[in-house]
């Protein structure tokens, strides 16, 4: 029967017992009459229509309602049935079935009801609370709930004529003895007990155990044998005095008062190296414990909020309980103290700790612990005994010439220790040393945090230890973090941050104007070579690093400072002699390339400029490092990313006063690229390859470790200036960016389909078998000539002799573009690709220019583009074409076949869109639909980990792939 909202109404809690989970309450509202008394008329209440009853619930209704939602049979059976949607009825047959049922589950069930009734039971007094009756009528019976709790008191008899001892509980309310004997009581709940007694629900004192009042409710006492006495009063009553009033007959209870103290005990956790009986113990954590000492009794920290201790003597058949007071409030502020201090003991009242933490943790709160009068015990098992006093460093850092020298003091309580010891210990990851007196002296966790890269830096060769300059990032962390007193001058404080840095006027022979993010650029080199710290200029694709190092070369030149190295891909040594002359026209240059070059050091010094190729680098690395030149430049420096590269041990043995790097991708592969590549331009920076790779490269690539990415970045922050096109997007036209989609013509769609089948079942197959690593090849293989079908057919089989969508609608938008007049860079990855446009436009009569690896005048190629309005279309390889070209003639950009490594495509695009253009920039990518080439689309931005993070971060596409990945790219 529904309950009219417009008329009065009474919510209610009604009390019924369910076959398997015990005692329930169900909520309901109740229609009242016009004298305001219960009707008949009911209707289940829950949390879904409480709303519309609104107007007579409080906020502890809303709460009941809600746990009582939660324990009826059908969300019961919801929450614990699993994916298996079963009935309640059905479920709670099969689960609590006597011979098959599930016990764990069962557990878990009961429980969880247990632990949802007592919010119930503790939140219904003052509300109406009523038996039901088995006609489901919610107000059958009313229950009172008891707003005061009632006590219990245990009385024992020990009868030595009977040779027994005998108990039972008297219950009380209000001063008066309750009979709850043979009264059909019923227990609802256990922890603690709640109790249902001739119409009223108590609960007691103390939060008495249900199962210590059951076994009385259908009996008068419980008797214990005189042989089963020692072992009842040891293991039961014991306990039960602990806990409880008790009365005694026949023996005797001692009331003790002593005064409490607090200990942390520390304990080794001791384990086998390797689990084999003869090794070796080990140590490698440690267990703190708070105990409580009373005289000579010991309690545990586990046992706080116990108001008592009690101990057992049994002598001549005579049992003596003594009964010790303990300081309740005295044990709880001791933890809550601890706690405070760090050392989660939490209730358990311990704690398993890492050795070096725990220690860490004692040597930091020492005094606050003595303070506290808290001692740290060690237990009597431990062989070795540990330091547990204070453990302090004290470093002063003060500013030198060309280094920091570092003062130390290190203290472990009353000893001082050589720093030499000390950084030792560190560096090697080592924890313990045993100091003068015998005891085992921890090094603090936080050390090793603090000082580790400190310490493996610095240069011991002389009295004091020294730290070189371009490791000025560990001397500002040290000052932040009030780790030493710094003496740092205020200038050089100011290369962290790129702004604060000084304005410095351009070489009245630089002919051109630095736009204000290039005139910082210029800046921040100028600052460097002050201090003669090497740099990298990591700079965006197209954002002037040529110009910017010029002016700071033009500067050199007229200082009179010697003559500077500049290494490059041979392709690009036109293009720096161009703009050389352009911006530079007064400065000597030596173009130290080809096989007529006169391979004498001493005319470098003829020469303001010697500008020469990585590969001459590497033939004349003897002769050129005869001569020590004021900066050695490397432009697109990542070439030197592998440090075990021969052309990067060639120019790593040159010699200069100076060094500087010129980069748009300063990582390719690796982090590992960032080590050679600043290991060039300051030795020593980022420590030894092997420091290396165990401190930064794995944590970070492997373990996605932000805190040593933190320190990594903060190490070489000074020395990298990288500014992207987004934060000098009002200096640039706009770039728009389109993808156009293509569909196949059938029989190309045909071709494609019957090689990815064919790829698919050989590469799965192979994967299995081998794993994803070792299939890599087969992989690239298969990949590569869908990619090649995606084009055109043509690229895979010379005989197919149909068309493809791709190249029709390439074709199309080159006539188009070209009609309306725009230039068109159009890239491939494929030569043979770029030979079949090739064909076409000569077919149609179009004048184009050419670039692929095997273009010997490249400069002509270039010209012809810039500067002829005849020539719209430049095809372009993406290998031979993305780097070091100025095409700012450009318009348009044709991206022919998306490649795994989105940065090399950026690379491309740069070459239109880069400082001296100034039309818009269209880029368009051509992609085949439902081919491979989709999903590399999607790959690259779900693979891009870490993009944008310490310089620029592109990892190897192919390795990063997973089997799921592989399948989804040939389904």
């Amino acid at each position: 029967m529904k309950v009219s909202t417009s008329q009065p109404f009474q919510l209610v809690f009604s009390l019924f017992e369910h076959q398997f989970l015990g005692y329930l309450f169900e909520s309901f509202v109740v229609q009242l009459n016009h004298d305001n008394k219960l009707t008949l008329q009911h209707q289940n209440i829950s949390a879904r229509n409480a709303h519309e009853f609104s107007s007579r619930l409080d906020e502890k209704d809303y709460e009941l309602i809600d746990l009582m939602d939660n324990i009826q049979p059908d969300a019961v059976a919801h929450r614990f049935g699993g994916k298996k949607r079963q009935k309640a009825n059905a479920f709670f047959l099969s689960t609590f079935d006597e011979k098959k049922g599930d016990e764990l589950l069962q557990k878990r069930i009961l429980d969880y009801v247990e632990e949802e009734r007592i919010k119930i039971l503790n939140r219904l007094t003052g509300k109406m609370v009523f038996e039901m009756g088995k006609d489901g009528n919610p107000t059958y019976k009313t229950i009172r709930v008891q707003k005061e709790k009632a006590s219990i008191t245990f009385r024992f008899w020990r009868n030595k004529d009977k040779e027994n001892t005998n108990y039972r509980p008297f219950m009380f309310f209000n001063g008066e003895k309750v009979e709850f004997q043979y009264k059909n009581a019923v227990l609802l709940s256990n922890k603690p007990a709640w109790l249902l007694l001739e119409g009223k629900l108590y609960t007691f004192e103390g939060e008495v155990d249900g199962k210590k009042i059951k076994p009385f409710l259908f009996k008068n006492f419980i008797a214990i044998p005189k042989k089963m006495e020692p072992s009842y009063y040891e293991k039961f009553i014991t306990h039960l005095i602990e806990d409880y009033r008790v009365k005694a007959d026949g023996f005797e209870i001692v009331r003790l008062e002593e005064e409490a103290s607090a200990s942390l005990l520390l304990k080794e956790i001791v384990t086998a190296d390797n689990g084999s009986e003869e090794s070796e113990p080990v140590v490698n954590d440690v267990e703190l414990s708070l105990v409580f000492k009373y005289g000579d009794r010991v309690v545990e920290g586990s046992t706080i909020g116990k108001k008592s201790h009690v101990n057992l003597e049994y002598i001549d058949d005579e049992f003596t309980f003594y009964k010790m007071n303990r300081k309740v409030k005295y044990e709880k502020a001791v933890r809550d103290n601890v706690m405070q201090l760090g050392l989660e003991i939490g209730k358990k009242g311990k704690v398993i700790l890492p050795k070096n933490d725990a220690f860490s943790w004692i040597s930091n709160n020492a005094q606050a612990l003595e303070e506290s009068n808290v001692l740290i015990d060690q237990d009597g098992a431990i062989e070795k005994k540990y330091f547990i006093g204070k453990s302090v460093i004290n470093l002063e850092v003060e500013e030198d010439r060309d280094w920091f020298d570092i003062k130390t003091k290190v203290l472990f309580g009353e000893f001082e220790i050589p720093f030499t010891v000390i950084r030792k210990l560190i560096v090697s990851g080592r924890h313990e040393f045993e100091l003068p007196n015998g005891e085992i002296a921890v090094i603090p966790n936080v050390w090793f945090s603090q000082y580790q890269e400190l310490f493996y830096f610095l240069n011991n060769d002389s009295e004091t230890p020294r730290l070189h300059k371009h490791h000025l990032a560990l001397v500002q962390e040290l000052k932040e973090g009030s780790l030493a007193k710094v003496s740092l001058n205020e200038r050089l404080s100011k290369l962290n941050d790129f702004d604060k840095i000084e304005d410095y006027d351009v070489p009245k022979g630089f002919k051109g104007k630095l736009r204000p993010y290039q005139k910082a650029g210029y800046n921040w080199m100028r600052f460097l070579s002050e201090y003669n710290f090497g740099g990298c200029l990591a700079d965006d694709m197209g954002l002037g690093k040529t110009v910017q190092t010029l002016a700071v070369l033009e500067h050199e030149r007229g200082a009179e400072n010697g003559t500077s190295l500049l290494i490059m891909p041979t392709s690009l040594v036109y293009n720096w002699e161009m703009e050389a002359k352009k911006f530079t026209p007064k400065m000597k240059i030596l173009n130290y390339t080809g096989t007529n070059r006169q391979k004498n050091p001493e005319k470098f010094g003829l020469y303001d400029l010697v500008i020469t190729s990585y590969g001459t680098a590497r033939i004349d690395a003897d002769i050129l490092s005869q001569y020590f030149f004021n900066y050695i430049i490397l432009d697109e420096a990542q070439i030197i990313k592998n440090p075990s590269s021969i052309v990067t041990k060639s120019v790593n043995q040159l010699k200069s006063r100076k060094r500087l790097l010129l980069t748009g991708t300063p990582i390719e592969n690796t982090t590992m690229d960032l080590w050679s590549e600043m290991n060039f331009a300051n030795e020593g920076l980022l420590g030894g390859q092997n420091f290396f790779k165990k401190e930064f490269l794995h944590p970070i690539e492997r373990k996605k470790d932000e805190e040593k990415y933190a320190k990594l970045y903060r190490l070489i922050k000074p020395f990298v200036m990288r500014r992207h096109k987004s934060q000098v997007a009002s200096e640039l036209p706009e770039k728009i960016e389109k993808v156009m989609y293509i569909d196949m013509t059938s029989e190309q769609k045909a071709k494609y389909e019957e090689i990815k089948s064919s790829y698919r079942n050989e590469i799965l197959e192979h994967i299995e078998s081998t794993g994803v690593k070792g299939s890599q090849f087969m992989l690239l293989k298969g990949l590569t000539e869908l990619r090649q079908l995606a084009n055109h057919p043509v690229l895979l089989e010379e005989k197919y002799e149909h068309s493809a969508g791709k190249f029709d609608e390439v074709i199309r938008s080159l006539e188009n573009a070209t009609a309306e007049g725009h230039k068109i860079l159009v890239f491939s990855q494929f030569v043979k690709h770029l030979t079949l446009f090739r064909k076409e436009l000569d077919d149609k009569g179009f004048d184009y220019a050419y670039l692929d690896g095997g273009t010997k005048d490249r400069k002509k190629e270039v010209n012809k583009f810039q500067n002829s309005k005849k020539v719209q279309i430049f095809l372009i390889s993406l290998k031979a074409g993305g780097l070091g070209l100025n095409l700012t003639a450009a318009d348009y950009v044709f991206i022919l076949d998306p490649w795994w490594n989105p940065a090399i495509e950026a690379q491309a695009v740069d070459r239109a869109h880069r400082i001296g253009q100034e039309n818009k920039v269209m880029v368009y990518k051509f992609i085949t639909r439902g081919t491979v080439e989709e999903k590399i689309l999607a790959l690259q931005q779900s693979k891009k980990e870490l993009a944008d993070t310490l310089i620029t971060t592109e990892e190897s596409f192919m390795k990063k792939l997973s089997k799921d990945d592989i399948t989804n790219l040939l389904s």
